[in-house]
């Protein structure tokens, strides 16, 4: 992780983003990644009907992008939002794919980001599939106790894929009330 950083610090431009404020929309094509210096932010998901799905919360220290457009040079199947004001490390992804190829260092680095990466996708994907609702508020709870108070309960409830009032029932028989 030293020696992503490290390059990013070198070649990328930190930049400051508002709360509310998108990095790109899905559909875009983006060709940049970015580490979370501070703040918090979300991607979503919009069905063509307009409901939003929340695909990650990403905090501090976590990289993030669409692969999908900055590698494929495809258009992003997601939209990327500041929840907070955030600082963020932005770099084109070419340049850091072209290093991580010079640099054996720097390849071995981003393929442990990579497999991070992964393995957190696969958890997610698990997590839809094969949990109830009430278990992934459960883990929620367990493993990530910080973001129940950064966001809202509608935002909670998109992550969980259930309704807020779903959330309300679920809470009331997990906590033994509905805050």
């Amino acid at each position: 992780m030293t020696h992503i950083l490290e390059f990013l610090q070198k070649h990328g431009t930190t930049i400051t983003i508002k709360s509310g404020e998108h990095l790109f929309y899905q559909g875009d094509t983006h060709n940049s990644i970015y580490v979370v210096k501070s703040g918090l932010l979300k991607a979503y998901y919009l069905s063509a009907k307009g409901k939003e799905h929340i695909k990650s919360f990403i905090l501090a220290d976590s990289f993030i992008g669409s692969l999908t457009a900055a590698y494929a040079g495809q258009s992003s199947s997601f939209s990327l939002v500041s929840m907070q004001p955030s600082k963020l490390l932005k770099i084109e992804f070419n340049s850091f794919n072209q290093a991580g190829r010079a640099n054996v260092e720097v390849a071995s680095a981003m393929i442990d980001v990579l497999l991070a990466f992964a393995m957190k996708k696969e958890k997610r994907e698990y997590e839809l599939l094969c949990l109830s609702a009430e278990e992934r508020y459960r883990g929620l709870l367990k493993n990530s106790p910080q973001l129940l108070k950064m966001v809202t309960q509608n935002e909670i409830a998109l992550y969980l894929g259930v309704t807020p009032v779903g959330l309300s029932r679920i809470k009331k028989r997990v906590t033994g009330d509905g805050s």
